[in-house]
């Protein structure tokens, strides 16, 4: 076993003079880091991975609180909205110049050169605070998927009405299990392959969500649907349709967004073609796949299961046969889970690591690594550090997922409270000042109106999750039945 002081995480590495890049020799980019290798394609991978959750499979409860007109239209509305911001952030990757300009590696980095001040320290409450709520989202998503596995087997063998009560708890600690170990992926740039197997998985599941759906639909045993809707006094109170409908939008609003790991993604790509050109045609790619599969599940869904439609129609089992479909794409779901969980991880571990890498320079425990050989992977870099604090984190994370199972209504609220700053303010603030659009100009009241609107959809969907919280903790029971 070799130790070795690795030159990627080293601070140098920030200003580009980890290696000389006037040697030929040397594969490295133009800020003296190694060569990053990331097309196009990879970074769809990593957009899909990000955006396509299991929270697709929900989308046709969203149209049923909004009904056919207003939840389709919205569905496309913000489709544009999150391509149109990811392209304006896409071009703050390097600054000043989106081509020849200096790079930047964060979100909070691209935000520090074009903004500066106290909007740093938001974006970065923001985009961290988001990230660290997702990863355990996550954990407690992974494991609903994997009691449902159980749950379908029981129902198929004891009959719908059976007692299948099974503990979310160690499936969550299987799933922290296994982040413990993929989290020793020393960075980014090496997640390719898990988004590329996430990004099947998520494909494979929602399209047996779509075919499913396309079954219950042709067999005739269809929901009543409405253009508006659930009906008021029939389905939900007053009360109900007016938080629910706030609750919905917010849900397709967030469905989209990636803003909190769109330059980490960008920072993988090669510099030829130029990376915001590769990471416009990403985005596109990304987000009209996800739009295509978003409208198909969510209108489908809605189409089969009308004003009843379940919060997500395969753990909340709105099929139960055939069950071993079932269980194999709620198996999907855990498995997208996985590498989904490290797309979004990954950002916070950098941002810690470099941190400390910036404050303890000479600290052999920080900086080294060591060489060792694994079985079928052959030499793989170990970092005691990494070890610990990932490790750490991973097991922080689990043990919140596991004291608040309900931690999924919280989440509404935390993408409430990101998907404004990230999604379109800080985009929008930056590209005005990037490319000096001129106060008061048509360009500059259109994309300030922009601002506003979305500002407003942010408030109404955290005023919705707080509904939907409060009910979540009067209803929670800590085992999950098919009846509650």
């Amino acid at each position: 076993m070799k130790g070795f002081n690795t030159e990627q995480d080293h601070p140098a590495a920030e200003s580009g003079n980890v290696y000389d890049v006037s040697d030929p020799t040397k594969n490295v980019d133009d800020d003296g880091r190694e060569k990053r290798t990331g097309t196009w394609l990879t970074a769809s991978a990593h957009i899909i991975t990000a955006v396509i959750g299991s929270g697709v499979l929900s989308l046709a409860w969203a149209i049923a609180q909004l009904g056919w007109i207003a939840g389709t239209l919205i569905l496309v509305i913000f489709s544009f909205i999150t391509y149109f911001t990811s392209t304006m952030l896409a071009d703050c990757y390097r600054a000043p110049d989106p081509v020849t300009g200096k790079r930047n590696y964060t979100y909070m980095d691209v935000v520090r050169s074009y903004l500066g001040g106290r909007k740093v320290q938001l974006c970065g409450v923001a985009q961290y605070g988001n990230l660290i709520g997702i990863t355990v989202g996550y954990t407690i998503t992974a494991s609903i998927s994997l009691v449902a596995v159980g749950k379908a087997n029981c129902f198929h063998k004891k009959g719908h009405e059976a007692d299948c009560t099974i503990s979310n708890y160690p499936y969550m600690a299987v799933f922290g299990i296994i982040q413990i170990i993929l989290s020793q992926i020393p960075n980014f740039h090496k997640l390719s392959f898990l988004s590329l197997m996430a990004a099947v998985m998520s494909f494979t599941y929602a399209t047996i969500g779509i075919g499913l759906a396309i079954a219950t639909v042709a067999g005739g045993k269809v929901g009543k649907t409405n253009m508006t809707g659930t009906v008021v006094g029939v389905d939900v109170t007053a009360a109900q349709k007016i938080w629910r409908s706030f609750q919905a939008v917010g849900d397709i609003a967030f469905a989209y967004a990636y803003a909190t790991v769109l330059i980490e993604i960008q920072d993988t790509l090669k510099s030829s073609p130029a990376e915001n050109k590769s990471m416009k045609r990403a985005s596109l790619v990304g987000v009209s796949t996800t739009t295509f599969f978003y409208i198909l599940c969510g209108c489908l869904g809605y189409a089969a299961f009308g004003n009843k439609a379940p919060g997500d129609f395969l753990t909340d089992f709105g099929f139960y046969e055939p069950f071993w479909l079932i269980d194999f794409a709620n198996a999907c779901i855990a498995f997208h889970l996985i590498g989904a969980y490290q797309v979004f991880a990954q950002p916070i571990f950098q941002f810690v690591e470099k941190r400390c890498n910036r404050n303890w320079p000479d600290n052999k425990f920080i900086i080294s690594e060591y060489s060792v050989n694994v079985l079928f992977l052959g030499k793989f870099n170990i970092s005691l550090f990494r070890l610990v604090w990932r490790t750490a984190y991973v097991v922080i994370t689990t043990v919140v997922a596991m004291i608040f199972p309900f931690f999924n209504a919280i989440l509404g609220l935390i993408g409430a409270a990101s998907f404004w700053p990230l999604t379109v303010y800080f985009p929008v603030e930056m590209h005005i000042a990037q490319t000096k659009v001129k106060k008061y100009s048509p360009r500059w009241i259109g994309l300030k109106m922009l601002c506003w609107v979305c500002l407003i959809v942010s408030l109404l969907a955290a005023a919705g999750s707080i509904a939907g919280l409060i009910s979540s903790v009067k209803t929670y029971k800590p085992f999950r039945t098919i009846h509650e």
